[in-house]
């Protein structure tokens, strides 16, 4: 079990983390390489020998391999990125970039997305070092670069040019899941992701005739845009089922006691309360315009406007986001992926989800596990081109009235130093047995 050092190192970690502005803005605006250093440095303590590839100058990663006690053993992937999104300090209580412990809390941006679980991974490698813990597999270590943007410096160019760094892996485990989900009546809920929606960022495009803003003009570039970005927004996606989603579904009519009638989807999503937030976004494909650009002047009609779309589609459901959105833009509109990433779909009846399940409940004998598919994406997309299957396991026993979701790029992120403790014993008991 993880020592009283464990659970000390794992808040100075996350608040130094924290400390480390790594703040990503896109467009490759963004030095992980400070937090890298500070990570290599202590799995150098621990007795690891990290490598610190970079595909561009300053976006470093982190990687470092130990070895388990049976060689014959697939390996296991651990991984967590080191970049964050934007935060402006006027908006929040304290300073983002500050790493302040107050009243059993850790404040600042990474807080829960996710230098937390960078640091409960760093707490448990040297925690194994001082008692000559050696796992049964080999577990990989990977701290990342980019994943708030593209994943093109960090696990994207980790897979496509350094894959024999994660050798005989084929399993992961990274960012949301395991968290403690409060559902208002007493119950405490811990869903760990076992898939993730695909990422489909569009460009859209619209060309007209340019000309002045008096005059008529049929041939509006930015009325096509409107128009089939208002189809967009108000497209209503058909239902879509995948696997995971049918189990999580089930479980949590069990633990409900109604009956788990998935040919009425919606319904049952009603019965199940505030439940139902951990399955209602990942029912569905979805599409929400998020951006607009036209014009340069207000009596000038421009020849173009552009827009952008968050698409997000289940496993299996790519080709029916692709013909549906054809159908929405119409021919007066192309679109193009501005960035684009498989859906995942990992079992709930392997091994490894039973002990993520066991590690939970040995702490929590309280909750209930679930499994989940999470809305949006992490690096497990990345990875999973080198065949590693992924999981979200970043386990927080959280105090009913904690909102964790609103922490992911929200203001005031932080974390409870108790559930970086739990975080790190569960974790602990998880890789132990892995």
């Amino acid at each position: 079990m993880a020592d009283a050092q464990a659970l000390d190192e794992v808040v100075r970690f996350t608040s130094d983390l924290i400390r480390i502005d790594t703040t990503n803005r896109g467009g490759g605006d963004c030095r992980e390489r400070p937090a890298a250093e500070y990570a290599a440095e202590q799995l150098a303590g621990a007795g690891l020998e990290p490598s610190m590839p970079e595909r561009t100058a300053g976006r470093t990663n982190v990687v470092a391999r130990i070895e388990g006690s049976d060689p014959s053993a697939d390996a296991l992937l651990v991984h967590g990125h080191l970049d964050v999104v934007p935060a402006r300090a006027e908006d929040w209580s304290v300073h983002p970039f500050s790493g302040e412990i107050r009243d059993g809390v850790v404040w600042g941006r990474g807080a829960v997305d996710m230098k937390n679980m960078d640091a409960m991974i760093l707490a448990v490698v040297r925690a194994w070092a001082r008692e000559g813990v050696r796992p049964r597999r080999d577990i990989v270590v990977a701290f990342t670069a980019d994943e708030e943007a593209s994943a093109e410096d960090g696990s994207g160019f980790l897979a496509d040019r350094h894959g024999a760094l994660f050798e005989g892996c084929t399993e992961g485990v990274s960012e949301s899941g395991a968290y403690t989900f409060h559902d208002g009546t007493g119950r405490q809920i811990y869903p760990i992701a076992a898939g993730e929606r695909g990422t489909g960022w569009l460009k859209l495009t619209a060309r007209g005739r340019a000309g002045h803003g008096s005059k008529v003009n049929r041939d509006n570039a930015v009325t096509r845009l409107a128009a089939a970005i208002t189809r967009i927004g108000a497209h209503e996606w058909p239902l879509r089922l995948t696997p995971t989603v049918r189990v999580s579904l089930t479980e949590l009519a069990a633990l409900y006691g109604i009956e788990a009638d998935l040919s009425d989807v919606d319904r049952l999503l009603d019965k199940l309360g505030p439940a139902a937030k951990l399955v209602e976004a990942t029912v569905r494909n979805s599409a929400n315009p998020t951006m607009l650009q036209a014009g340069y002047k207000v009596n000038v009609i421009p020849g173009e406007a552009v827009a952008y779309v968050d698409g997000r589609y289940l496993p299996g459901g790519e080709e029916e986001f692709h013909a549906t959105l054809d159908r929405l833009t119409g021919p007066d509109v192309e679109w193009e992926f501005h960035h684009r990433e498989v859906a995942l779909q990992a079992p709930v009846d392997s091994p490894t989800y039973a002990k993520m399940s066991a590690a939970v409940r040995e702490f929590a004998p309280e909750g209930h596990v679930v499994p989940f598919c999470m809305s949006g994406g992490t690096d497990a997309k990345q990875f999973s081109r080198l065949g590693i299957t992924g999981y979200g396991f970043t386990p927080l026993r959280l105090p009913e009235g904690f909102d964790y979701q609103a922490m992911f790029h929200g203001v005031d992120e932080r974390v409870p130093v108790e559930a970086l403790h739990f975080g790190v014993r569960v974790l602990d008991r998880f890789l132990r047995t892995a």
